[in-house]
């Protein structure tokens, strides 16, 4: 019965740790935002990530999930050759798309706000829509 009620304590602090670290390389990948125009950007290809979303009976936290998709699909950017990764959709039972291009060199469209890479040990934020 202990085992059970440790158990049970532990899946609420496991949820919330994040299990996917960034990769070296990864920083420097910036993340658009979803229809930011990256038609100056030459496309190098499409990654598709997952996650676990819940924990037995408990769903994960949705940030932390999101949080981690991100990070995942910008651990595979560089293996593309590419500096920015756009989301394709919204998240999906723990999995979501991502496009991936290559866009140092090329003009941003007008209207398009830049961001500079995130350096390691700074934090990054974007809005959540509804």
């Amino acid at each position: 019965m202990r085992i059970v009620a440790a158990a049970l304590l532990l899946i609420p602090l496991a949820s919330a740790c994040t299990w996917v670290k960034m990769a070296p390389g990864a920083a420097e990948v910036r993340v658009a935002a979803p229809g930011q125009d990256l038609s100056a950007c030459e496309k190098r290809g499409e990654v598709a990530v997952s996650v676990r979303d819940r924990l037995g009976p408990y769903e994960r936290n949705d940030i932390k999930v999101r949080d981690e998709l991100e990070t995942l699909a910008r651990n595979e950017a560089p293996g593309l050759a590419a500096d920015t990764v756009q989301p394709k959709g919204e998240p999906d039972d723990g999995e979501q798309r991502f496009l991936a291009y290559r866009c140092r060199g090329a003009a941003p469209a007008a209207g398009t706000a830049t961001t500079r890479p995130v350096a390691e040990g700074e934090a990054e934020t974007y809005p959540i829509e509804d």
